[in-house]
């Protein structure tokens, strides 16, 4: 191999375990309790000396990937870093998220499993799994309903900020869908504290004659709900399975709240 092609090929290979060492000192600001780092913790744990740490710090530091403090010479992630990880959350296909979860949802309780989302006032149903037996729910994808008829409705809007749902509350939008459906503003109050409470909610015929479910919603990064799963079925067999499909719905979504990068407040 002639002379210059070796040294191409070292400068390379160099370059290459720069940019790995790099992504190593990034990766052990997520562990556990590693909010704040010092050269001499990372260079213990990677294995490097002080100097190459520091060149590497100093190196993300001006990419503003991590920053300093000027005090305690201790390193945390930086604005870049924070963007990132914004951006990456915010390109989340929850449908192709959750798919996998839905086909296990519905094995599971051996009902429907759905999907939904919201578009301002109204949600739609974007998925949906059935199971293998008989007599079983289904849904049409695409059709909006309003946010106050049924669980999957009533799990969005009783998860929005107070904002939000003072203004639906206010407006005169109660459309009846059945005739268990609750169109008065004042009795749906103390039914969306109950939800907030229980951190999902129930509808026995609300929208549907014939068909309940329990729906809980799955949070995104900010807190706010990004999409609502649900568990339904014929009205009276449901009746009877109601609690461990709303076990097996809250596992499910708890699960894809943390793949959608929300963080229990644990205060």
């Amino acid at each position: 191999m002639p002379q210059d092609t070796r040294s191409a090929a070292g400068r390379l290979g160099q370059s290459a375990t720069t940019v790995e060492r790099a992504a190593d000192v990034l990766v052990l600001f997520t562990a556990p309790g590693a909010r704040t780092l010092g050269v001499t913790e990372i260079a213990d744990v990677l294995g490097l000396s002080k100097p190459a740490v520091h060149r590497i710090l100093t190196s993300l530091r001006s990419r503003g990937l991590v920053e300093v403090d000027a005090e305690t010479r201790r390193y945390a992630l930086g604005l870049t870093a924070m963007r990132l990880g914004l951006a990456y959350l915010d390109a989340i296909d929850v449908r192709r998220l959750a798919a996998p979860d839905l086909v296990a949802l519905s094995r599971a309780t051996r009902e429907t499993a759905t999907l939904s989302s919201r578009v301002g006032a109204q949600r739609v149903y974007i998925d949906q799994v059935t199971p293998d037996r008989e007599v079983l729910m289904s849904v049409t994808l695409g059709v909006p309903f309003p946010l106050h008829a049924g669980a999957s409705s009533k799990a969005f809007l009783a998860f929005l900020p107070d904002a939000e749902v003072e203004e639906y509350l206010s407006v005169d939008h109660f459309s009846r869908l059945t005739d268990r459906t609750v169109v008065d503003p004042e009795a749906l109050r103390p039914e969306l504290e109950e939800i907030r409470r229980d951190g999902y909610a129930r509808s026995f015929a609300e929208r549907q004659s014939g068909a309940a479910s329990v729906a809980a919603p799955v949070f995104d990064h900010h807190g706010r709900p990004a999409a609502v799963v649900s568990v339904c079925g014929p009205v009276e067999r449901f009746r009877g399975e109601a609690g461990a499909c709303a076990a097996a719905l809250l596992e499910v979504t708890a699960r894809l709240s943390t793949l959608m990068g929300h963080v229990t407040d644990r205060n």
